[in-house]
């Protein structure tokens, strides 16, 4: 929690102003039994003036408590949502500039399910503690207080039963943390398999499998469910018992009211007045019950949330001391570098080439081989565990962040489109000027298409870029990462839905367009990486086979199998 309250510091002044709204409201309450015992006791029977001075007074306090009420609710409410809305505005930013290796531990479900559901959960209970976290206790200690005034026996009564449910409440409230960590977890499944079912319906119609898909979200559901349930009847307990105490409580101050009217050491006025404040009383443990309740799902809530916004940087600018440059007239290097994802077995394993300013580099290999990998690396979404990469001689852990990225186009294998105009997809929110933008969709062969449609660079795509084909989304995605004129290019099997003759024109566009830019093409096709100056051939993290395709050709079996069983030895220039 101390993460929310490190958000709420700033709003102290207002939630102060809301507080003291708020008590002055509920004071104004509190007066209007004392008010009516008065009038019972004192008041009716005698001149109609005072009934009427009496009566327009419990008018007034009524008035105040109800407008006071009104006024420290909508600045609660207001209070809560501009905290909220700070909140998860940071967690997204915060979610944004995850590393790699931090989104995998989350997950992405689990990130989603935090920005939404529990900056909810928290939101909610900030808006209720505002609420009811003053009227509740002034209504408890307040009523208390009155009613030791009017009747100090009656009142033991009704402070008997007080200890009872606040240990009731206390325990069983201890329990609802971990157990609405682990509804929220739940959550979290669910959230994944529906986001899967989304994003593959097509693959699932297509495969008949829609029973299949009901069947799994049905498994992920009833888990939910299950521990919605089971945190529901535990937290759920709370009420019933504390209605049953108080309950007992209400008998027990009736049953002595009535022997103290019997004996004359009590009035009825009186008794109904702290019957009335016993209801009030009542109503405030029921608020602070609920609180209770809300608590634990904030508390487990908030977190998730903190584990997230106080997630530390582990891709960070490092010094020249540490990394110092390296001497070479390469643009990018990588020296005897090694790497596993999960620490155990390496994905990559003493990978070392170079490419000179303006050359083009070929990855090809079988999936798995650890071609997007070598990407990963050179975009330092994750840190090399051995050797140095290197461009322009400086190691990339050593390179301001801003100026890191500002060096790349990247078209990568499961890149997005959003709902938006084609043009506006591909500047993606740059400063990057009409010409170009058909510059680079003349270079990635999309103008044709995109200029058919009536509405041309004005086209709006649906999310994820359904409503046009898959070639035609990867030349869209291609014309993003070469509109900003980058120093080093990155087609992460991005060519793998265009036919053979446009790949071949999209080849023959870079070469002629774009001879500065140092390039770097992943693919299964030879014919996509056959014209690079540089080849490296992958097998399980391991390079197979290094050079130019004629060399290739003759040296490394593996390559001249996959030419052979392509494209026959032959291809489309």
């Amino acid at each position: 929690m101390r993460t929310v309250i490190g958000y709420l510091k700033q709003y102290v002044g207002r939630m102060s102003l809301g507080f003291v709204i708020k008590t002055l409201g509920t004071l104004a309450e509190l007066m209007l039994p004392y008010i009516l015992s008065h009038i019972l006791e004192n008041v009716i029977g005698k001149e109609i003036s005072e009934v009427i001075f009496w009566g327009g007074l419990m008018i007034l306090f009524s008035g105040v408590a109800c407008v006071f009420n009104v006024i420290a609710n909508r600045m609660a409410a207001k209070v809560s949502r501009n905290f909220a809305e700070s909140m998860r505005k940071d967690l997204f930013i915060k979610t944004l500039r995850l590393s790699a290796a931090q989104t995998d531990k989350f997950t992405i479900p689990s990130l989603e399910s935090r920005i939404t559901t529990d900056t909810y959960n928290v939101h909610g209970f900030i808006n209720m503690m505002q609420r009811l976290g003053v009227r509740a206790p002034i209504m408890l200690l307040g009523g208390i207080a009155i009613t030791l005034f009017m009747d100090f026996n009656l009142s033991l009564v009704m402070i008997a039963m007080l200890p009872l449910i606040f240990v009731t409440v206390y325990f069983i409230s201890k329990k609802g943390v971990p157990l609405y960590t682990k509804v929220q977890r739940s959550v979290d499944n669910m959230v994944r398999v529906v986001r899967e079912d989304a994003q593959g319906i097509r693959v699932i119609k297509a495969l008949s499998k829609t029973d299949y898909e009901h069947r799994r979200y049905e498994t992920v559901n009833r888990a939910l469910i299950k521990d919605e349930t089971r945190a529901g009847v535990i937290m759920g307990t709370v009420n019933p018992i504390m209605t049953v105490l108080m309950n007992m409580g209400s008998i027990a101050v009736i049953a002595l009211g009535a022997n103290l009217i019997s004996g004359g050491s009590s009035s009825p006025e009186t008794v109904i007045a702290f019957m009335q404040y016993f209801t009030l009383i009542s109503m405030a443990m029921m608020s602070v019950t609920r609180m209770f309740v809300m608590y634990t799902k904030c508390a487990a809530s908030a977190r998730r949330i903190a584990e997230v916004l106080n997630s530390p940087e582990d891709i960070t600018v490092k010094t020249k001391e540490e990394y110092p440059n390296k001497k070479t007239d390469a643009h990018i290097v990588f020296d005897n570098v090694s790497f596993s994802y999960n620490g155990k077995k390496n994905n990559l394993e003493n990978i070392s080439f170079e490419i000179p300013r303006g050359g083009s580099l070929g990855i090809i290999g079988a999936t798995g081989s650890g071609k997007s990998t070598v990407i990963k690396l050179l975009l330092r979404f994750y840190d090399a565990d051995k050797g140095g990469i290197y461009i322009n001689g400086e190691n990339i852990k050593t390179l301001e962040k801003a100026e890191f990225y500002a060096m790349f186009g990247s078209a990568l294998q499961h890149d997005f489109l959003y709902a938006d105009t084609i043009e506006e997809n591909i500047k993606f929110g740059r400063d990057i000027s009409f010409d170009d933008v058909k510059r680079a969709t003349d270079i990635a062969q999309a103008s044709d298409f995109i200029e058919g449609f009536a509405d041309g660079y004005s086209h709006v795509l649906s999310p994820h870029g359904t409503n046009i084909s898959g070639g035609q989304k990867q030349r869209v995605l291609i014309s993003r990462a070469i509109a900003a004129r980058p120093e080093i290019l990155i087609l992460d099997d991005s060519s793998s839905a265009l036919d053979y003759k446009t790949d071949a024109a999209l080849r023959k566009a870079l070469n002629e367009n774009m001879s500065g830019t140092t390039v770097v093409t992943v693919a299964q096709r030879v014919s996509s990486v056959k014209d690079c100056g540089l080849i490296i051939v992958l097998d399980e993290g391991r390079i197979i086979g290094i050079g130019d395709h004629e060399h290739l050709l003759e040296n490394c079996e593996e390559y001249r199998e996959i030419s052979e069983s392509q494209m026959g030895g032959a291809f489309v220039d």
